[in-house]
C-alpha cells in the first residue's frame, strides 16, 4: 500500500531528484507538478490523488491520478483532451473533478489560464516581425578575406598570361607547333571580325535634293571666278571683251557640270562598293578659246 506521509518524509528530508534549491526558494522539476513548487500539497509523488495540465504540440490535456491505479504504473495517469475554447475547457475540468479537493481544482484551472495566456502571447510574437542578429566568427571572416585576395591575384595572372600568349601568337613565335585552345582561338577570331567590320563600315550615301545642282553651280562660279579675273588681268588689251567672254565661258561650264553630274550618278549606280570605300573624284576641264580668234571674230 502507498503511504503518502512516509513518501513525503523521505523525499523532503533525505533525497529527491526533482528538487531544485535556490536562494529564492525550493522548486520542483517534475513535469507533472501543478505549481512547480516543492511542498506537501503540490508534490505529485507524495499525493495518491493528483491532477495537472500538460501541453503536447499545442494541445492541452488534463492528467488525473487515482489510488486505484497505483498497482499499474503504466496506467497510473488518465489523460483527457481539452478543447481550444477556454470556457469549454473549464467546463470539462469541473465535470471530471467534481468531488476532488478544492485546492487541486483551483490550481488546475489556474495552470490552464497561464498556459492559455502563454499560447496567445506566442502567436502574437510569431506574427510580429523581429530583427534577428546573426554573428559570424572571426576565423570565417579572415578565411573569406584570404580567399578573395587569392581569387583576385589568380584573375590578374590569368589575364596577363592570356595577353602575353595572344601577343606571341600574333608575332608568330610558336609557328605551327603550338596547339591552339579552341575557346581562346574563337574569341580572338570574333574580336578581329568585329574590328574589321567597324573599319569597313560603309560611308553614308549622298542624297540629291532639289536645288542641289544650283548650289553646286554657285560654288563653282565662286571657285572659277578667280581664274577669270587672273586671265583678265593678264590680257590688258582685251578689257572691253570680258563680259562677252564670261557669258560664253559660263555656258560652257554649265554644260560641263551637267555632264559631270550625270557621269557621277552613273558611276554611283555602277560601282556602289567602290563608292563606299573611296569617293569618286570628278575632274572638270575648262576649254578656253584662243583670244586672237575671238578678237578676229569680233572685228
Amino acid at each position: 500500500m502507498q503511504h503518502d506521509e512516509v513518501i513525503w518524509q523521505v523525499i523532503r528530508h533525505n533525497h529527491c531528484s526533482f528538487m531544485a534549491k535556490i536562494t529564492t526558494g525550493i522548486f520542483c522539476r517534475n513535469p507533472y507538478n501543478v505549481t512547480g513548487i516543492c511542498n506537501r500539497s503540490s508534490c505529485p509523488l507524495a499525493n495518491s490523488r493528483y491532477a495537472t495540465i500538460r501541453d503536447h504540440e499545442g494541445i492541452f490535456y488534463l492528467y488525473m491520478k487515482t489510488i486505484e491505479r497505483s498497482h499499474m504504473p503504466n496506467k497510473l495517469w488518465e489523460r483527457v483532451k481539452l478543447p481550444r475554447n477556454y470556457e469549454k475547457a473549464l467546463e470539462i475540468i469541473d465535470k471530471h473533478m467534481m468531488y476532488w479537493p478544492k485546492f487541486l481544482v483551483h490550481k488546475t484551472k489556474q495552470r490552464l489560464t497561464k498556459m492559455t495566456q502563454i499560447r496567445i502571447r506566442m502567436r502574437k510574437l510569431a506574427l510580429k516581425t523581429r530583427e534577428k542578429i546573426m554573428t559570424t566568427p572571426r576565423k570565417e571572416k579572415k578565411r573569406e578575406a584570404r580567399r578573395e585576395e587569392k581569387a583576385e591575384k589568380a584573375a590578374v595572372l590569368d589575364k596577363s598570361i592570356e595577353k602575353e600568349l595572344l601577343e606571341r601568337l600574333k608575332r608568330g613565335v610558336y609557328g605551327d607547333i603550338y596547339n591552339f585552345p579552341v575557346k581562346e582561338y574563337n574569341k580572338v577570331l570574333d574580336m578581329d571580325g568585329l574590328q574589321a567590320a567597324s573599319e569597313d563600315e560603309e560611308e553614308p550615301e549622298i542624297e540629291y535634293v532639289e536645288g542641289y545642282e544650283e548650289l553646286e553651280e554657285e560654288d563653282d562660279m565662286e571657285d572659277f571666278g578667280g581664274l577669270a579675273i587672273e586671265e583678265a588681268g593678264e590680257d590688258d588689251d582685251n578689257v572691253g571683251m570680258e563680259e562677252e567672254e564670261e557669258e560664253t565661258v559660263g555656258i560652257a561650264r554649265k554644260r560641263e557640270r551637267k555632264d559631270s553630274a550625270l557621269a557621277l550618278r552613273k558611276l554611283e549606280k555602277d560601282e556602289p562598293e567602290a563608292k563606299s570605300k573611296k569617293k569618286a573624284r570628278v575632274l572638270v576641264e575648262v576649254e578656253h578659246e584662243d583670244m586672237d580668234e575671238r578678237q578676229t571674230a569680233v572685228q
